[in-house]
Parts: C-alpha cells; sequence; structure tokens
C-alpha cells in the first residue's frame, strides 16, 4: 500500500514512540564498560558488542552449497524499522536490532559475508522466491500459509499481541470479538492483518459492528494513528509492542494473543537451511544466543533448539 502522510506531530510521535533516531551513542565503542548483554534503558538503542567474538565453525560451514562456500558471499534482504527486532542507530545509518545480530552471528559461523540491503517488509517473501535475495529477516513468524511458498530457519519466538492508549477500557483480548466497533492499526502485509481479515466477519455473524482495520507500512504511522485517536488499538508483535510502550507515554500493552516461531526465510527448497539450522544451534552452544537475546531484553522468546520450517504454534 502507499505510504501514509505525515504531519509534523505525528511525525514527531514516530521519533518518540519508536526510537529510530534514539538518544544514546551510535558508536559501539563509547557503550559503558560492562553493557555487554544489557538491554537499554528506554529512550537508547542497545550497542553492545556481542557478535564480533564469534568464529567460524567449520562442520557447520560444509553444510553450505558449494557455489555458496566458493563466493563467501550471500545477498539478505532486512526490513528495518521494527524495534526490537531491527531499527537504526542514531547515525541513521547503521541497523541494529535482534534480526541484525542474529544474522551477524550466523554469518560469522559460517565464514560468509552478508551483503544487506534494506527492503520493505511486504517486499522480502516475494523477492526471495524470484531469486533476488537468499535470505530474508523481518521477524517473519512461521505460519502455515507461508510455509506453502517459504522455508524457514526459526531463531526465536515471538508472536501477536496487543497495545492501546491508557484511556482505552479494553483489558486482555482473547477473542477478536472483543475488537468488534472498533477500529485496530497494523502492519501492511503481516501475519496480523490476515487474522483480522479472517475473523472480522465474526463481529457480523455475532449481530455486531465489524472492526476496521488500518494497514501502514511504517511503524511509526501506527503509533501516530493511536496516539491521534484515529485507531483504538494497535496489534503488532509482541516483543515490538512491548519495546515500543517503554519509548512513549500515555500507551500500554495490553496481552499477548498468539505465540509464533520466527525465522530466517529463504525461498522453498533452499539448500542453505541446514547451514543456518546449524549455525543457530552452534550460537546456543557457544553463549552467543543467549547474550543477544539479554541484549534487547528478551529472554523470554528463547527457543530450545533451531527448526527447519516447523509447524505453525496453534
Amino acid at each position: 500500500m502507499p505510504r501514509t502522510r505525515h504531519t509534523a506531530a505525528s511525525a514527531l510521535i514516530t521519533v518518540a514512540a519508536l526510537a529510530l533516531t534514539a538518544c544514546g551513542s551510535g558508536d559501539p565503542a563509547t557503550a559503558p564498560a560492562g553493557a555487554a548483554g544489557t538491554a537499554a534503558a528506554a529512550g537508547a538503542v542497545p550497542t553492545a558488542d556481542v557478535v564480533s567474538s564469534v568464529h567460524k565453525d567449520e562442520a557447520a560451514a560444509k553444510l553450505l552449497p558449494a557455489d555458496v562456500r566458493a563466493s563467501g558471499t550471500l545477498a539478505i534482504a532486512s526490513s528495518i524499522g521494527n524495534p526490537p527486532s531491527a531499527t537504526y542507530l542514531p547515525d541513521g545509518r547503521t541497523a541494529a536490532g535482534t534480526d541484525i545480530d542474529f544474522a551477524d552471528a550466523v554469518a560469522r559461523k559460517l565464514g560468509l559475508n552478508l551483503k544487506r540491503e534494506v527492503a520493505s517488509f511486504e517486499a522480502i517473501l516475494p523477492a526471495l522466491g524470484s531469486g533476488k535475495y537468499d535470505v530474508g529477516t523481518g521477524n517473519f513468524g512461521v505460519t502455515e500459509e507461508r510455509r506453502r511458498t517459504i522455508d524457514f530457519v526459526t531463531y526465536i519466538n515471538d508472536g501477536q499481541g496487543f497495545a492501546v492508549r491508557d484511556d482505552s477500557r479494553l483489558k486482555d483480548v482473547t477473542d477478536l470479538v472483543q475488537l468488534c466497533g472498533l477500529t485496530v492499526a497494523t502492519g501492511a502485509g503481516t501475519t496480523f492483518e490476515v487474522t483480522l481479515a479472517e475473523n472480522r466477519h465474526r463481529c457480523s455473524d455475532a449481530g455486531r459492528k465489524p472492526y476496521e482495520v488500518k494497514t501502514y507500512s511504517e511503524q511509526g504511522a501506527i503509533w501516530g494513528s493511536l496516539q491521534q485517536g484515529r485507531s483504538d488499538v494497535v496489534m503488532s508483535t509482541i516483543n515490538g509492542l512491548r519495546y515500543a510502550v517503554r519509548q512513549q507515554k500515555g500507551v500500554r500493552f495490553l496481552n499477548e494473543f498468539k505465540r509464533l516461531d520466527v525465522g530466517f526465510a529463504f525461498k522453498k527448497g533452499t539448500p542453505l537451511a541446514p547451514a543456518f539450522q546449524a549455525a543457530v544451534n552452534g550460537l546456543k552452544a557457544d553463549g552467543t544466543y543467549d547474550r543477544i537475546l539479554k541484549k534487547w531484553g528478551i529472554g523470554a522468546s528463547a527457543i530450545r533448539t533451531s527448526q527447519i520450517s516447523p509447524p505453525e504454534i496453534k
């Protein structure tokens, strides 16, 4: 969908809400001693280096296709703008987040260089199918619909949740019919958009006014719509919501709705999956995995072991 126009007020909210140019140092060298493995305070993006100490795992690297081992390079598409998954440091150029750290750490395990290109969330999965990129990151949840055309290698568990303004009467949303008559803001091309579309009829079936869904390509626009009263509730990632409500006043995390495994995304039938799986499990074994989660404050998203395209969590 076209990008939403912002007023000056909503632009300010975008900065405050998502800390895309957050207060705090953008230079990892200026991070305080002992910062490694700690989540940043509200308004700051963590800069601790938890990746550069990762060493190549020869056994995992041997699982790569011969042509990839020979070139030593992979093209990766990254969706940026939904922290803590991926955002920018204050310099406005350096990408940071759980997706970025995990991708960089896996590349080190496999002895690869990543050629990263920033792409919109909704464009990445189709581009994998066309062969434009080898791998994509965007906090992609593993669903049955996506598994038909995409292969995944999981590295965290996240999912769907809700947030509202402090003046909302909504409590925990355990059934989407609780949203009947309200306006829900969410991301374009996401599992949230699909879930809302598939269940909207239930309001009419119950004789109630259906909820309205407004989709946006930018997280700042989502939060601007909530703050300005153009929407009543936000549906987004659990980790993203918890991060965002710490960055702004007048909003609160409501509840988790559904958990989903999150993974690196590949074209269906990719030969890269076994190597990536081995690399993620290697990061768990050497402690890097836990350091990344601790850095971003998402310990509850840990998985026991990486899987290749597991069934959707029901």
